[in-house]
């Protein structure tokens, strides 16, 4: 079971964006706040230099990550699945390369592939942060309800803003000033 009282740092953790594609998009409830809540997290571990994997779920079918993440995510390799769950080859094996505890999770959907890659980092040992404010589903009631089960389930649920801040752990440098534009 994950530890709730474990610190994230930017030395013991990743970002994991799972399928915010743009087909998906249109359908999720207060998808423009998710997306920008998405953003600011990619910006805020880039600036950190927290390490990020990227999944898309049948980009044949669904479409590739959206355009606006698409833009600050750079370089970050893309991974293809078919399984909803983002806990497949090789994402497992890059998790694994990293050697990171924590995994602070962003994406769509709540209840669908988030819910079920939260559930298998916890299996796997994790401990997954779930970002409340960068996750959405096409109804409310069922991102509230894969966000409660999460939370049963050992997933610490947390905002982007809280994760942010926690990652830097102190005000005063040059760092938290790049950051706090991001947040601003």
């Amino acid at each position: 079971m994950p530890n709730p009282l474990s610190q994230i740092r930017p030395d013991n953790a990743l970002l994991l964006v799972v399928d915010v594609q743009d087909r998906l998009l249109p359908a999720i409830h207060d998808n423009a706040a998710v997306v920008e809540a998405c953003r600011r997290m990619i910006e805020a571990a880039k600036v950190l230099e927290v390490p990020m994997v990227v999944t898309e779920q049948y980009p044949e079918g669904i479409g590739r990550t959206c355009q606006t993440l698409l833009q600050c995510l750079g370089d970050t390799p893309l991974y293809t699945k078919i399984r909803f769950s983002a806990c497949v080859e090789p994402v497992v094996e890059k998790l694994a390369s990293l050697g990171r505890p924590n995994v602070i999770l962003v994406g769509i959907e709540a209840h669908v592939c988030v819910m079920q890659t939260t559930l298998d980092l916890v299996r796997l040992g994790y401990t997954p942060y779930l970002c409340a404010d960068a996750v959405g589903s096409r109804r409310p009631h069922d991102r509230d309800t894969a966000i409660e089960r999460l939370r049963q389930a050992g997933a610490i649920v947390t905002t982007t803003e809280s994760v942010t801040f926690e990652l830097m752990g102190q005000a005063g440098t040059e760092v938290f000033r790049q950051v706090l534009k991001i947040v601003k």
